[in-house]
C-alpha cells in the first residue's frame, strides 16, 4: 500500500522543498506547499525581502535574483536552493489552494503556525469523504542546514509510515519510537477529507 504525502512550510521554498526533493528521490508519492500569503526569500536586509506570488516559477526567481546580486544570493545559498527547487517542480504552490490536487494521507509541516494553518484549512473544508488524514509537525528552523536535517528526518518518518499497512493502527508507536531515537518532539493530529 502506498500513501500520498504533502510537505508544507510557509513559502514552499526551503524546508518543504528539501523534504519533497528527498522523498521524491526515494520514489514516494509526494507534493509540497506553503501556507503564507506570499512567497518570501531573504533580500539584502531583513527589511528588504524578495516577495513573490505563489505560482511564480522558481526559474523566474532564480534569474531575477542572479541579475540583482549574484554574489549575495550565491553566498546565502538562495541560488542553489532555487536551482534544486526548479528541478523538483515548476513553482511554489499554496496549501489553501490545493483542493484540486487530490487527497493526501499524511501532511508533514515544519513549523507550528503552518501546522495550525493546515488544520484550520482542513477543518473549514467540506468533509464529504470521511477519509482520515494524518497531520504531523516536526519543528525545523528555516535555514539551509536545519532544512537538510529536517528533510532527512521527514524522509525517515515517512518511510516508517510507508512500511505499515495502515498508519492509524501504529502511529502512536511510530511517533514514540521516532521521538526516542531522534530526541525531537512531534505533534500530530488526525483530520478528515
Amino acid at each position: 500500500m502506498r500513501f500520498r504525502y504533502a510537505m508544507v512550510c510557509s513559502s514552499n521554498q526551503n524546508r518543504s522543498m528539501e523534504a519533497h526533493f528527498l522523498l521524491k528521490r526515494q520514489g514516494l508519492d509526494v507534493a509540497s506547499y506553503g501556507t503564507g500569503s506570499h512567497v518570501k526569500l531573504p533580500g539584502p536586509s531583513a527589511r528588504e525581502p524578495n516577495v513573490y506570488d505563489f505560482g511564480t516559477p522558481y526559474k523566474q526567481m532564480f534569474d531575477e535574483l542572479r541579475r540583482k546580486d549574484p554574489e549575495l544570493y550565491k553566498r546565502n545559498g538562495i541560488l542553489q536552493m532555487l536551482k534544486r527547487n526548479l528541478n523538483v517542480k515548476l513553482a511554489p504552490q499554496r496549501w489553501q489552494d490545493n483542493a484540486g490536487d487530490g487527497v493526501f494521507d499524511v501532511v508533514m509541516t515544519f513549523e507550528e503556525k503552518v501546522f495550525d494553518s493546515v488544520l484550520e484549512d482542513l477543518n473549514n473544508r467540506e468533509q464529504s469523504l470521511m477519509k482520515t488524514i494524518l497531520v504531523m509537525n516536526l519543528e525545523v528552523k528555516d535555514n539551509h542546514e536545519e532544512a537538510a536535517i529536517g528533510g532527512r528526518l521527514a524522509l525517515e518518518l515517512c518511510q516508517e509510515i510507508e512500511g505499515n499497512e495502515t498508519w492509524e493502527d501504529t502511529i502512536d508507536d511510530i511517533v514514540a519510537g521516532f521521538e526516542k531515537q531522534q530526541r525531537r518532539k512531534l505533534v500530530y493530529s488526525i483530520s478528515f477529507y
